[in-house]
């Protein structure tokens, strides 16, 4: 990000140094929820066997809950007085969750989803220290009802897994 994309006059207590890094972790978050989404939504499209009714119903909560948290992170990036990043090209290059090609299998569906709200609780914790050391509460409070929704829902999904 460069400082000409700021926003001008941005004085919440977080120098311009801080809020640039913490808008740049959070790009990253936003890149891994929504590519996360469109994972879900895909899987939520074309799952397939005996499990068909209940992980249909349940890719559809949670790609819901994604859609929502796109918005709450794009919301605090344009808070902190940058452009949220919205493009397909800027995602893939900001997101560590790789795209799957192809339907897989519903396990294989199961075990991308728990890789991918893996990644995305990665994502959030990495953006911590620097939180933590400006004292951006609002962005702490994003970040751990973030990982707590992924880390509940990584924990729902590998329970499916269990033989």
């Amino acid at each position: 990000m460069s400082s000409q994309a700021t926003v001008k006059n941005v004085n919440i207590g977080i120098d311009e140094e801080n809020r640039t890094k913490i808008a740049e972790g959070l790009s990253r978050l936003l890149a891994d929820t929504y590519t996360l989404y469109l994972k879900t939504h895909n899987f939520h499209w074309n799952v397939t066997g005996p499990m068909f009714q209940t992980l249909h119903l349940m890719f559809e909560t949670q790609y819901t809950e994604l859609a929502l948290a796109v918005d709450l992170i794009a919301e605090r990036i344009r808070a902190l007085g940058y452009p949220a990043p919205g493009t397909y090209s800027e995602y893939a290059k900001l997101s560590s969750i790789p795209e799957t090609p192809g339907v897989p299998k519903a396990k294989d569906m199961i075990q991308l989803l728990v890789e991918g709200q893996e990644a995305v609780v990665r994502t959030a914790r990495s953006i911590f220290p620097i939180v933590d050391e400006v004292n951006d509460e609002p962005t702490a409070d994003l970040l751990t009802q973030r990982m707590q929704v992924h880390e509940k829902t990584a924990w729902m999904l590998r329970s499916l897994l269990e033989e």
